[in-house]
């Protein structure tokens, strides 16, 4: 079945580029494949802007974790870091850079198409959005629109410019507040089943979100608090708001 979601492939390595191409393709995705920064540049220059980047890491010139965050502090599309890279210093570089998930080479394709779908239905807003969610959600000074996947703080209001992933993760809290969520349940409820058994992602998230919380000047911040041994509580009520 073909759909409109446009992958774009940022591969150095022309083999492995159209190995992902073709696959990606069988299974429904349009792919544009692209061997640069520069590529993907002008790619995003014309318009439209593609719906996820799968990007490697190793890039000659400008590498991948540079090219994820010029991505992310232009608000673009989500991304999926691909690497050789396996250490757990280097997933966490890679999401504090913006990636939205990362996979390892060499991987198994089902693998990778799994966390390329779970980034793009929390892209969508289908991953964690309850049916009879309310229209808004308060707390502290925050105020969250699930139908728009938006957050915004202050008077007049300004909005707090956050990832799908962190976006997700925000939602788990104010859905569920005054509750102790383990890292465990927060994996499942924001990233699904393929996430690694010790996938740091949570807390590395976690600490972007209270990042943006804090530069934002929101006191909803300090309301995300760390419980030891056990996982994070927002530690607030939280406001069903009117339309």
């Amino acid at each position: 079945m073909i759909d409109d979601t446009t992958i774009a492939i940022v591969e150095d390595d022309p083999d492995i580029r159209a190995l992902l191409a073709g696959y990606l393709q069988g299974e429904g995705f349009k792919v544009v494949t692209l061997d640069g920064g520069s590529g993907l540049d002008r790619l995003l220059a014309r318009g439209p802007a593609p719906h996820l980047v799968l990007l490697d890491w190793m890039l000659p010139g400008e590498d991948g974790l540079s090219i994820c965050r010029r991505l992310r502090a232009a608000g673009g599309p989500p991304v999926v870091m691909l690497t050789a890279k396996d250490e757990d210093i280097d997933r966490v570089l890679g999401l504090e850079m913006g990636a939205d998930d990362y996979v390892s080479k060499p991987f198994n394709p089902r693998v990778l198409l799994a966390r390329i779908r779970a980034v793009l239905r929390r892209a969508r807003g289908s991953a964690t959005e309850p049916a009879d969610a309310p229209a808004r959600l308060g707390v502290a000074d925050l105020v969250i629109d699930p139908a728009a996947r938006r957050v915004t703080t202050g008077t007049p209001a300004a909005e707090i410019p956050l990832t799908s992933a962190e976006y997700d993760l925000l939602h788990c809290f104010v859905t569920r507040p005054q509750r102790v969520l383990s890292r465990d349940q927060l994996l499942d409820w924001t990233r699904g089943r393929t996430a690694d058994a010790f996938d740091r992602t949570i807390d590395v998230q976690v600490s972007r979100l209270r990042h943006k919380l804090e530069a934002s000047g929101s006191a909803a911040a300090a309301l995300l608090k760390t419980v030891r041994n056990a996982g994070y509580i927002l530690a607030a009520p939280v406001t069903a708001l009117a339309p």
